[in-house]
């Protein structure tokens, strides 16, 4: 792995707006964005229920058949599966559950993060998930680990899932939430933790102007946006 490479990383669990986040600091630094999320959604998404029990070779070999690209900048940038955008079929709950329960197969790991370090080998970004800053991108001079009570982040959720024209009961959400945070953080391989080095940031009482301000100025007072080209 490049130890020089470009990186702001922002860590943290469910639905504490990392990829809202991610956006703006990508837009505000001119950088493009990684949505490792959404990569980790569109192959659990791909390979359905169940794929957590497959065999190791056979989960190779179906994962094989997908790479995964960026295109454009900032709030512009797209995520692309074999060239294809990924679109908003993978931010339902169901498939975030999916995605959490591969997220603790090790060979699922280890694929997804060969790509992202590819992807991030072409171009410097903004760099969003939960082991970014610890295990995908450790020597990025940039980290960040965002984090919310389970309540706060539900009912951001909730209103996410209304705007886009879902139907979802808040205790649920609440529930699903506290389910998805114990198998990140309780996974055997790389759970879900701050780096040593990375800011942490409450943001419970913080609207994402208020966020994106403490991430933007601890970068500035870190040498600034010209560290990261």
């Amino acid at each position: 792995m490049n130890t020089a490479l470009p990186i702001v990383t922002l860590d943290g669990p469910a639905g504490v707006g990392k990829t809202t986040l991610a956006r703006r600091v990508a837009e505000n630094l001119g950088l493009s964005y990684l949505d490792t999320g959404a990569m980790f959604r569109c192959l659990a998404l791909k390979l359905g229920r169940g794929a957590e029990t497959l065999a190791e070779d056979e989960l190779r070999a179906r994962c094989s058949q997908w790479t995964f690209a960026l295109a454009g900048h900032g709030q512009c940038t797209t995520l692309l599966c074999n060239n294809m955008p990924v679109r908003s079929e993978v931010r339902t709950e169901e498939v975030g559950m999916l995605a959490a329960r591969i997220a603790t197969v090790p060979c699922v790991r280890d694929i997804l993060c060969a790509m992202q370090r590819a992807i991030a080998a072409q171009c410097p970004l903004v760099a969003e998930g939960r082991d970014m800053g610890t295990v995908v991108f450790p020597t990025a001079r940039f980290k960040f680990f965002l984090d919310a009570t389970p309540e706060v982040r539900a009912l951001r959720r909730l209103q996410d899932l209304e705007n886009q024209g879902q139907n979802v009961d808040l205790a649920t959400l609440t529930d699903k939430i506290r389910q998805r945070d114990a198998l990140d953080r309780n996974r055997p391989i790389a759970p879900l933790r701050p780096a040593k080095d990375a800011l942490v940031v409450d943001t419970s009482n913080l609207d994402i102007e208020g966020v994106l301000g403490t991430i933007l100025h601890h970068i500035s007072v870190l040498g600034g946006p010209d560290q990261l080209r």
